[in-house]
């Protein structure tokens, strides 16, 4: 079960090639044409750190759209739920720079510029050899470059959302680098930014991260699990790079 229904491992009879089908309900006709219009334009993005899209059914007030499997499931479950096996460093590391690669394609690198929205490890999935892709486009929304985007109804997932989508109600590119520096953090610090039990008084992971910067002791807000298994360097950059993408003061002394 997801946020926007459920989803099945199936088999693909022809070819044996396994795949996960998401079912999806959408109540308004209206709505479910605007759907079908922009899962058409997803199905046409092409990139290795992308989850594909391979195909489409709709049926009555249903949506059933069939992508590419990916064995490992979702990368939240290796960092928050104990699955083994724990993941290293070095697989940290690459999965960021394979989640910056889709991310780039999706703003830079295709005809359009697609804003994802939900950027998070939850919406990152993970193939056989631990390479991630970034999938659920749900919320996703696509605008002609050049265009001014348009203003919609407030989306995505607390802790990752840039503060100007409260003021604007416009996702932007910039608001997609935000929840990517969020997840750079989380990534790196094994902690969500934002803690889902409220009776546990612990700041925000960006605050947090920011405290340990400035007193000079960064590396300090890594993950635990990890222990002394990790390159500095790497970790530095990764955790400077999270607070830059997301901290507010530091975001407008870099624009």
């Amino acid at each position: 079960f997801g946020g926007f229904g459920q989803v099945y491992k199936g088999v693909l009879p022809t070819s044996a090639t396994e795949v996960a089908v998401k079912k999806i309900s959408h109540e308004s006709r209206q709505g479910m044409r605007e759907f079908v219009a922009e899962i058409v334009s997803m199905g046409r993005l092409r990139h290795r750190n992308l989850v594909q899209l391979l195909g489409y059914c709709r049926r009555e007030g249903e949506l059933l759209l069939v992508y590419e499997y990916m064995p490992n499931g979702s990368l939240d479950k290796f960092l928050f739920h104990g699955e083994q096996p724990a993941l290293t460093w070095s697989q940290r590391f690459q999965i960021i720079k394979d989640v910056s690669s889709g991310l780039h394609y999706l703003h830079e690198g295709w005809e359009q510029v697609v804003i994802h929205r939900d950027i998070k490890a939850s919406n990152v999935l993970l193939d056989r050899e631990f390479n991630g892709k970034l999938g659920d486009f749900g919320l996703a929304r696509l605008y002609s470059r050049g265009a001014n985007p348009q203003t919609t109804h407030i989306v995505g997932t607390l802790g990752y959302l840039a503060p100007e989508i409260s003021m604007t109600g416009k996702a932007t590119t910039s608001s997609d680098v935000y929840a990517f520096g969020a997840f750079l953090l989380e990534v790196a610090c094994g902690r969500r930014p934002i803690e889902s039990d409220p009776s546990i008084e612990v700041p925000g992971l960006v605050e947090w991260v920011l405290g340990c910067w400035k007193m000079g002791t960064t590396l300090e807000a890594r993950d635990p699990k990890l222990g002394n298994d990790y390159v500095v360097k790497e970790m530095e950059l990764i955790l400077k790079l999270g607070l830059l993408c997301s901290h507010p003061v530091l975001r407008l002394d870099q624009a």
